[in-house]
């Protein structure tokens, strides 16, 4: 495809693979090929792969590139993608692709990376280091690899294996980027999606140089926004990758009256404190001074240099604003004025600091934001750079990799991208984030699940459930922990509290799996034992004490008998969030196998091969006209169709549709959200356990504005303009209306 031609067209919706090559699992691009015809009758535009460059042998997820100039061997190569790709088109479909411009491998043997290679033999010298992030003061003027001392490079976060590049390099960029680039031009890929720009120099310039080379395509960045935070509006891309929608449709299927038993509950259980905010410093400060230490290192340097000594009341007023950061990055461009929303960022992370640091060190404070936001006569680039490549990796490890499992009061909050301590979401704020992304980015990215999720998209939707039954689940979970009588549990308070939550929400789950993320919650969590530091007896007490939950069947019987009891209350709230995320503004991802219940949990849980044979045997049936028989039906149906509709009427669902709240009255109103996408109305029920105890829907209507509608999930037809919502909701807790003479 010449870059005259014309640009593809927008996408409706797309369907994220992970691609294996290693043996066990192997899933390549023929294997992805197999699947166009089921993809395509699923109903979604484009396949969005992960990265297909060749990476290190061994790779089981392809983000550790050793060689940008060739596809990936162990996926099937150049031939086979190239095939692929046509047959995707073939089927309708086109092709998102996973790009990983932050890092490159540090693999074994070196000699697998070539220009990485050529600087471990030539060092400063060699035509290749200005690719690498390097501190070749640090390392004596060689670089230092894992094993053989202290790696000052820049890593990815605390990964060793991965070594930062320098894409604000044009030579950098030009070579990491050919061959995708010229995938682009021949029409074989259709859209990038940015791993980590937060970690890269230049964020804005990378994407701007990018935007450049592809024009017109569909570009999306892995960005995950804080609070209050949002894109900035100068990057050019169609926005995010979908963590903060997330976050707010888990929220809306959360009951708010929850929160005070719950919290109350995880503090008498754990004796740990009631605010996350707690939690979040000290886990901050843990990344700093630990794992994040050669970064924090490389820092204080660049400080020394440009204050021309060390300054120990400097880098204490830098490691506590650091620590402080409310969100990944403040993105100051040396050079330029820091815009107002660096500023804030800054300003809001300093009255934080203030809070850890004794009085007299208020002004050092002051000089380090000043430094940080380029102010004074003779702002320091590196510094102003190197100060925002350190928060980023602060904030990720520090919050999602460690905090998120230290504090878990409720453990469906605790997702990329969350905010624990935010417990619930209105239908209000709610309708607020979807006509803000209508407004500003209407072809971002939504999601529920992706491959980074520490849970899936059911496994939460069950857990929601728990607040709406708080006084049942306290009930459950002092008998599940003294159901041995007075023996107390070898596990720290919070991870036997998260032990009973993930037993709940992935019911029914073998061993393997359940031991499998119990090492990496501990381990993530850093208290009694950690990757770097292995605590093998607590780990091994801790393990052998799950054993035992799954081994007693008196236990197991009790606990199937609360699953059962809480599972047509997770149904609603499954089924509800996959409607509203499919069909609210932007373009819905679904995460490989969550067209059907999803409950795997973290990685590489949420990596497993998927059962597609059965996947297109439920389609099949769905289609020539069978019921729903379970769950798994009932979400294939809302998925295929919902998307099916999309790609049908782009009109209604893609740039221009907006977004507008429907109003519900009555005394169930609350327990309904709903809103319009051009023609059609999507409805779905919230909170299902307080439903049932007002009575159900009797008497509450919506006024959906015109007369003849009909459902494309039941093919029921209702008459209008309002309706009575307990007809609406007679065969599913959602509907998707569209007026009744449109035939799909």
């Amino acid at each position: 495809m010449s870059d005259d031609s014309p640009l593809p067209p927008a996408p409706s919706g797309t369907y994220r693979l992970q691609l294996r090559g290693t043996p066990d699992g192997h899933f390549g691009f023929a294997e992805a090929a197999a699947l166009a015809p089921y993809l395509s009758a699923l109903g979604v535009s484009h396949v969005y792969l992960s990265p297909i460059l060749q990476a290190a042998p061994g790779s089981a997820h392809g983000y550790d590139v050793v060689d940008h100039s060739r596809l990936s061997d162990e996926l099937g190569g150049g031939e086979a993608f190239g095939a692929m790709a046509e047959r995707f088109r073939a089927h309708g479909l086109r092709l998102l692709v996973d790009l990983v411009p932050n890092h490159m491998a540090v693999p074994v043997p070196p000699d697998l990376n070539l220009p990485l290679n050529a600087v471990l033999a030539e060092g400063a010298s060699s035509p290749y280091a200005k690719w690498f992030d390097v501190d070749w003061d640090a390392g004596d003027g060689r670089l230092v690899l894992p094993g053989q001392g202290e790696p000052n490079y820049r890593r990815f976060f605390d990964i060793s294996g991965l070594i930062g590049l320098r894409q604000e390099e044009p030579e950098v960029f030009e070579r990491t980027h050919a061959l995708l680039l010229g995938l682009v031009e021949q029409g074989l890929v259709d859209g990038l999606r940015v791993d980590h720009p937060d970690g890269l120099a230049d964020p804005r310039g990378y994407l701007r140089r990018l935007a450049d080379a592809a024009p017109g395509r569909w570009l999306l960045v892995e960005k995950i926004t804080e609070g209050a935070e949002r894109l900035p509006t100068d990057w050019p891309c169609a926005g995010t990758t979908g963590y903060d929608s997330l976050g707010v449709i888990g929220g809306l299927f959360v009951d708010p009256g929850g929160e005070e038993p719950l919290t109350a509950l995880y503090a008498a259980l754990t004796g740990g404190p009631t605010r996350f905010e707690v939690v979040e410093h000290d886990a901050r400060l843990h990344a700093a001074t630990h794992g994040m230490k050669p970064e924090m290192d490389r820092l204080m340097r660049v400080l020394g240099r440009v204050v021309g000594k060390r300054d120990p009341d400097l880098e204490r007023a830098l490691e506590a604003l650091l620590v402080a950061m409310p969100v990944y990055r403040a993105y100051v461009v040396p050079g330029e004025d820091a815009p107002p929303q660096a500023v804030d960022v800054l300003n809001e992370a300093a009255q934080r600091a203030r809070g850890h640091l004794p009085e007299n060190l208020y002004p050092a404070l002051d000089t380090v934001v000043d430094m940080a936001l380029g102010r004074g006569e003779k702002p320091d680039p590196e510094f102003i750079v190197r100060f925002q490549q350190t928060a980023v990796p602060l904030a990720a490890k520090g919050v999602e990799d460690t905090a998120f499992y230290r504090w878990n009061r409720m453990a469906a909050l605790n997702e990329v991208g969350g905010a624990p301590g935010r417990f619930a979401v209105s239908p209000v704020d709610f309708h607020t984030h979807c006509i803000r992304l209508a407004r500003d980015w209407p072809s971002t990215m939504t999601t529920l699940s992706t491959h980074d999720t520490k849970r899936q998209e059911d496994v939460r939707a069950r857990l929601a459930v728990l607040s709406e039954l708080s006084g049942e689940w306290a009930d459950a979970v002092h008998r599940w922990r003294s159901w041995w009588g007075p023996a107390e549990s070898p596990m720290e308070p919070d991870l036997e509290y998260l032990l009973w939550q993930t037993l709940v929400g992935a019911w029914p789950i073998i061993p393997d799996r359940l031991q499998q993320f119990l090492v990496k919650a501990m381990r993530e969590a850093k208290t009694r034992t950690s990757w770097a530091e292995q605590d093998t007896a607590y780990e091994n007490a801790a393990l052998g004490h799950a054993r035992r939950v799954l081994e007693d069947p008196d236990l197991v019987t009790d606990m199937t008998a609360f699953v059962a009891r809480i599972e047509p209350y997770a149904r609603v709230n499954g089924l509800g969030q996959k409607l509203v995320q499919l069909a609210m503004p932007g373009v819905p991802d679904v995460y490989q196998g969550c067209e059907l219940t999803g409950l795997a949990l973290v990685d590489p849980d949420n990596r497993r091969p998927v059962d597609y044979g059965r996947r297109r045997e439920r389609l099949h049936r769905l289609d020539t006209g069978r019921m729903p028989k379970d769950v798994d039906d009932e979400k294939l149906l809302v998925t295929s169709r919902t998307l099916r509709l999309r790609r049908a009427h782009p009109h209604w669902f893609g740039p221009r549709a907006g977004h507008q709240p429907v109003a519900a009255a009555g005394h169930a109103a609350d327990h309904v959200v709903a809103f319009r996408r051009g023609a059609a109305v999507a409805l779905a029920t919230r909170l299902p356990v307080g439903l049932e105890r007002r009575g159900g829907w009797s008497g509450t209507e919506v006024d959906v504005g015109r007369q003849g509608w009909r459902d494309v999930l039941t093919g029921a037809t209702h008459w209008g303009p309002r309706l009575d919502v307990a007809e609406v909701f007679a065969h599913l807790p959602v509907a998707l209306l569209v007026p009744r003479e449109i035939d799909r």
